[in-house]
């Protein structure tokens, strides 16, 4: 079956990434309901009322990425419409065991934000501050991955902004969630620290048995999605505002290539720092969760120098950098 119908429901926009948008899909699919707010469950209501869509017609609610302003609805829509609600493999657990992996994220986060130089009572601050949002303690979720199909649309890997992120393919149109803004530049690194954790490289036959950790690189990851992108047919809607035009993928690239040579230029200047000297340095006063952005962001871009050769590691707890010493 092909999807041929879409509509954009704008919800909130408090945000400097503008409203957020949830798509009703051939009526019978919600992608990104919106934030776990009664406010915007009564939009995405309001906006389904002047589609003459009921709610409980709904038979899939998709996902793009776990933060809550995307996913925080999609439990209470799913089990209202006893829909199936489906998002990608890697995100899935951030909403389908909410509780627990909540609590593994703050670990995560703040162990993250010290290894990159972030002061401990900062670390302290942004923690506290996280707040609980309204989503149930666990939630049958269905992981989806590259290349399958769901509910007549074809599911396309594109990470990135977080592990998992996960776009959406119709007749003509591609649901990209936060891949692509049309007004600000989605941040990586910060916005799922998972993208900055080691992973095992290899499989057992090749490492014959020695499990051997290796970085991640959440900058690569998002320029190769932002590639592939670029080169799909389908019209681009985001999941804030109402479209992006084709020449955005660019401008988002080279918006990445300018920092990493700022980047560079501070690392220059200081000859040693931390991810947090160089988010300080570029971004200045850093609180909430813009310290875990930054800090993040400036990690990102210092590991994709490391694997151009052009900077390394000179310690690894908390993480420093220095330019690369050529060795005769």
């Amino acid at each position: 079956m092909t999807v041929e119908t879409v509509s954009r429901i704008a919800i909130g926009g408090d945000v400097p990434e503008g409203a957020n948008s949830a798509y009703l899909v051939d009526d019978r699919v919600i992608v990104d309901p919106g934030p776990p707010t009664d406010h915007a469950w009564h939009t995405l209501q309001n906006g389904l009322d002047r589609a003459d869509v009921d709610r409980l017609d709904i038979e899939y609610v998709l996902v793009t990425h776990w933060h809550a302003d995307h996913a925080g609805l999609a439990p209470r829509l799913a089990e209202e419409a006893d829909a199936t609600l489906a998002m990608g493999a890697d995100d899935a657990p951030l909403i389908g065991d909410y509780a627990g992996a909540r609590e593994r994220r703050l670990e995560r986060d703040g162990s993250v934000m010290r290894r990159l130089g972030v002061p401990e009572r900062i670390v302290a601050n942004v923690i506290a501050n996280d707040t609980v949002s309204a989503i149930p303690d666990r939630t049958p979720v269905e992981r989806l991955r590259d290349g399958e199909t769901v509910a007549g649309l074809d599911v396309v890997a594109t990470p990135g902004h977080t592990l998992g992120h996960t776009a959406f393919a119709g007749d003509g149109f591609l649901l990209v969630g936060d891949a692509i803004l049309p007004t600000t530049t989605p941040n990586v690194g910060g916005s799922d620290t998972r993208t900055l954790q080691p992973e095992v490289s290899g499989s057992p036959s090749v490492r014959g048995g020695d499990d051997r950790l290796i970085d991640r690189d959440p900058l690569a990851a998002f320029r190769t999605t932002l590639n592939r992108l670029a080169n799909r047919p389908e019209r681009l809607l985001p999941g804030h505002g109402a479209t992006v035009e084709p020449a955005r993928v660019s401008e988002i690239l080279d918006h990445h290539r300018a920092r990493s040579r700022r980047v560079f230029e501070a690392l220059e200047a200081r000859k040693q720092a931390t991810p947090w000297d160089i988010a300080c340095d570029l971004f200045g006063d850093l609180e909430g969760i813009h310290v875990k952005f930054g800090a993040g962001e400036a990690a990102a871009h210092l590991q994709a120098l490391e694997r151009e050769g052009r900077v390394e590691r000179a310690t690894n707890d908390p993480v420093r950098y220095g330019l690369t010493v050529t060795r005769s």
